[in-house]
């Protein structure tokens, strides 16, 4: 029983450090390192968003879903949380916040990179 007690004790202290983590990865896309959503989707920036404030709503967050942060997210290093205007939060990538995009069907796509001259493939440094 000790075991299973220490097992579950390593699993949930893993699980709270992973959490936030777990919402993006990175990804090797034609020789670039990108960041992709746990799906495996591209994620994007805009260029009209403010660091630390989103500006895509509506219609716009319809075709650019935001990534979505738990309400319970902490900052992680360069990755912060953003509040948008109805209450939810999202996750941004050096002040920028992060999407992905609608017309992406699948892991490794990345129709939206230049879409408009504002959304741009959200790349790991």
């Amino acid at each position: 029983m000790k075991t299973i007690t220490v097992g579950l004790a390593v699993l949930l202290l893993a699980t709270a450090a992973s959490h936030a983590a777990e919402a993006w990865k990175e990804a090797d896309v034609g020789g670039a390192k990108i960041y992709t959503d746990a799906n495996g989707m591209t994620l994007y920036t805009y260029d009209k968003d403010e660091k630390g404030k989103s500006n895509c709503y509506d219609k716009c967050a319809t075709n650019w879903p935001p990534l979505k942060a738990e309400a319970d997210a902490k900052a992680e290093g360069e990755w912060t949380v953003v509040e948008r205007t109805d209450g939810t939060k999202m996750w941004a990538y050096e002040g920028k916040p992060l999407y992905t995009f609608i017309k992406d069907k699948k892991a490794g796509d990345v129709t939206g990179d230049g879409v408009g001259e504002v959304w741009h493939i959200a790349k790991a440094d």
